[in-house]
């Protein structure tokens, strides 16, 4: 299933529950399409003008009768599910552009900006309960590890901070990478955090000891990893720049196979549907679609029993780069679908 959305996409998310699924716009709209499964058709059901200017994340809020939206304009926008009216508005959220939005618990969400700021909000009180210098770059992307109260976040300037939520203060942060880190991603029962490279390097650090990462695996360079999205514990999926959805494996560390091609553009996102069904995409061909995870997972899957019939010997052991290379740089990437799609309710805009 596709369609097509008319401008660049920033940001993706599905609904909690429901065959519905909301992109963002670099035209600061916010769309929702419904999708169905019977006769694969995808058709829009909602297009409002959310924010004045490019919409980069968004996320399905409140059990799913609100979508919030975060912008470059500085605002965070919660819009109607059903009716696409405003329900609340928090005007200048952020003295810098909205580049991230994440859920934390049913009354707390944080948000990142283009210089590294990272807030908190008291849903409740409806106010700013705390606040993180955490980078010196745009937030590319964040990950809640609620077992610990950590916020791991990411960014353009190369490093990865681990925030303690319970002293809102930065507990450590790591040491500069070759280039921008642009995802993050906890794997392994919690003992591995895995970040995404601009230069197409995965980043490996054992929880603990996130000075400096225990391993680099090269095998997706130099095409930069746009996405990551955790598919279990050992696999996760990456989307590059050169248009490539991949299943990867970690710990051993091997590309498994790539699943899909979006396009030759750069895959800008990934989510999985509520019954993790479908894959969707976005890319800067300007269109959403919707892979069936099942098929292109049986066809991988099919794919590495073949190759291990025709070898006699395990061949997938990782690439480790121990002298890498400067890092390409240039002008940053200001994108927004960094980080999982909330997880439990959010009640911030009740009551508004």
């Amino acid at each position: 299933m596709e369609a097509s959305l008319g401008e660049i996409p920033f940001g993706l998310d599905f609904h909690p529950s429901k065959e519905l699924v909301a992109v963002s716009l670099i035209t600061g709209d916010l769309q929702l399409y419904k999708y169905n499964i019977d006769d694969s058709s995808l058709q829009r059901s909602l297009d409002v003008h959310a924010h004045t200017e490019s919409c980069r994340t968004v996320r399905f809020i409140n059990g799913g009768q609100a979508v919030a939206t975060g912008s470059k304009d500085c605002s965070i926008l919660a819009t109607d599910v059903e009716t696409g009216s405003v329900i609340a508005r928090l005007e200048n959220a952020h003295e810098n552009a909205n580049n991230s939005l994440i859920n934390l618990t049913e009354s707390t969400v944080a948000s990142g900006d283009d210089e590294g700021c990272i807030k908190v909000w008291d849903t409740r009180q409806r106010s700013c309960s705390g606040s993180f210098n955490a980078h010196e770059d745009y937030i590319s992307d964040m990950n809640f590890v609620s077992d610990s109260l950590k916020l791991l976040t990411t960014s353009g300037d190369g490093t990865l901070s681990v925030c303690n939520l319970r002293t809102y203060k930065v507990q450590t942060r790591s040491e500069f990478s070759e280039d921008e880190l642009t995802s993050v991603l906890v794997m392994k029962n919690g003992r591995k955090v895995i970040c995404g490279s601009q230069s197409g390097t995965l980043l490996l650090y054992s929880w603990g000891f996130f000075k400096d990462c225990s391993d680099r695996f090269v095998d997706l360079s130099p095409n930069s990893i746009e996405a990551l999205l955790k598919l279990d514990e050992d696999r996760l999926i990456t989307g590059s720049e050169n248009g490539l959805i991949s299943l990867v494996g970690i710990l051993p560390n091997r590309i498994i196979q790539p699943i899909a091609e979006h396009s030759d553009y750069p895959v800008e996102g990934l989510a999985f549907s509520h019954d993790r069904r479908f894959l969707g995409s976005i890319s800067h061909d300007q269109m959403l679609k919707l892979w069936d995870l099942n098929d292109i997972l049986q066809g991988a899957e099919n794919t590495v029993n073949d190759k291990v019939a025709m070898s006699d010997s395990d061949s997938d052991d990782m690439e480790v780069d121990d002298n890498p290379s400067q890092s390409k740089t240039g002008s940053k990437v200001k994108n927004a679908n960094k980080g999982a799609a909330f997880s439990s309710s959010n009640n911030f805009f009740e009551d508004l």
